[in-house]
């Protein structure tokens, strides 16, 4: 379980999130959804400790985020996987190299544990044959596997993702999902997905959040959101779907 109790955060006198509480779920897929400036990504970027909260607290269970040490917060840290919107791949290294970082940096496990290890998050991600290529050789679905193994590698209790399809084809894109998905279900893990993705929102949204203009304005499941009377989201969701049909349409 993540919470966030009365989160706020503004930058240069003007507020981003206000007054924002919210509860994450674990073993769900938690998604927070909202219009581009609307403060979703920087809620997300302050539940994992890339922005501190100018008011209210995060706790990771029972543990309160936001007041402890340096020192405390990277042992939590160890704990995290996340999976960035470009998928955040070194360049230079091949797809073990990058899935085997984290336990470069985080444990003193031996290389032989390492690689076992690296080979076993490979494999779920059903990239077992591809250890040796660069990012320069991978599609895009390719590269956001390579990530999410090298998110799971140190087996995080917390999962955060970034516009994990972002850039992908609609087919591609389910299959990161479900394999989101999937791996928060089997692993137990509190999963939260930053996404204006509406086909991700109604395929593998177990709690959603809408964020709309630095509040949280609507949260329920994919099923409820069918049901919604709120004005705000049932625009989003309708001006999304539009915009999601035209894309298709130029792209035929």
């Amino acid at each position: 379980m993540i919470k966030g109790e009365h989160i706020s955060k503004s930058f240069e006198g003007r507020t981003v999130l206000n007054d924002i509480s919210v509860e994450f779920e674990t073993g769900k897929t938690n998604l927070i959804i909202g219009r581009s400036g609307s403060g979703k990504t920087v809620l997300l970027k302050t539940l994992v400790g890339l922005h501190s909260p100018d008011t209210g607290r995060i706790l990771y269970d029972d543990v309160c985020y936001t007041e402890l040490g340096f020192n405390e917060r990277k042992a939590i840290r160890k704990d995290i996987g996340m999976i960035f919107q470009g998928g955040a791949l070194l360049d230079s290294s091949t797809v073990v190299e990058n899935v085997k970082l984290p336990l470069d940096l985080f444990t003193e496990q031996s290389e032989e544990e390492k690689l076992e290890r690296v080979n076993f998050c490979l494999r779920r991600v059903q990239l077992e044959n591809a250890d040796h290529l660069y990012p320069s050789e991978l599609s895009g679905g390719m590269i956001k596997r390579v990530a999410i193994a090298r998110a799971i590698v140190l087996n995080p209790r917390y999962l955060f993702c970034d516009e994990p399809n972002s850039g992908l084809d609609p087919q591609t894109s389910v299959v990161i999902d479900n394999l989101i998905q999937d791996i928060t279900c089997e692993y137990n893990i509190t999963t939260i997905i930053n996404t204006h993705d509406m086909n991700s929102v109604m395929e593998i949204g177990e709690k959603i959040v809408y964020i709309h203009e630095g509040k949280k304005w609507w949260e329920g499941s994919k099923d409820d959101i069918l049901l919604s009377e709120n004005k705000e989201l049932n625009d989003f969701v309708f001006a999304s779907a539009m915009a999601k049909r035209a894309k298709q349409l130029i792209v035929k």
